[in-house]
């Protein structure tokens, strides 16, 4: 049995819209790509139809992939979480020991994550540590170039 997995509303709605953009765009556009390039003749030296069919695999695949999720999302509205604990959906203030340096984090499920936007994946290594931790605690993270040593300075849920 497949598992239900948190998810942001942000995080929730891009992934709706999506699947509509793949059901209502990029199909219908792929169908009319296959239909043109079946018009130049032989399909067995045919680069456009081949291209176009290897589209359709991947838009069925992801469209397949993403009815899945959006059925499996468990929505999780972090402004409505009043804790004192970094769990999904906190944003946690760290200071790494070592470098004297503040990093802000935004918990979130695998499918949102994005590093450069500071928004960590709770089953990461470092969302792992920082999981189940409240201000003041200090989590140790290995990772291949160092040992990292952050300590908390806020949670706080928005």
């Amino acid at each position: 049995m497949l598992e239900k997995f948190p998810i942001t509303p942000e995080g929730y709605k891009k992934m709706q819209e999506e699947l509509e953009r793949l059901l209502k765009v990029e199909r219908p556009r792929n169908i009319k790509d296959i239909e043109e390039a079946r018009v130049h003749g032989d399909l067995s030296e045919n680069a456009e139809y081949d291209a176009a069919k290897a589209r359709q695999s991947w838009i069925e695949g992801r469209i397949a992939e993403l009815k899945q999720k959006v059925a499996l999302a468990q929505v999780i509205d972090p402004s409505k979480i009043n804790q004192s604990r970094a769990a999904f959906g906190a944003t946690v203030k760290v200071l790494d020991t070592a470098a004297d340096e503040e990093y802000v984090f935004f918990l979130v499920g695998t499918d949102e994550a994005d590093v450069k936007l500071g928004k960590i994946s709770i089953s990461s290594p470092v969302g792992r540590a920082l999981l189940g931790k409240e201000v003041g605690d200090t989590v140790t993270i290995k990772a291949p170039a160092r040992t990292i040593e952050y300590e908390i300075l806020e949670v706080n849920f928005c």
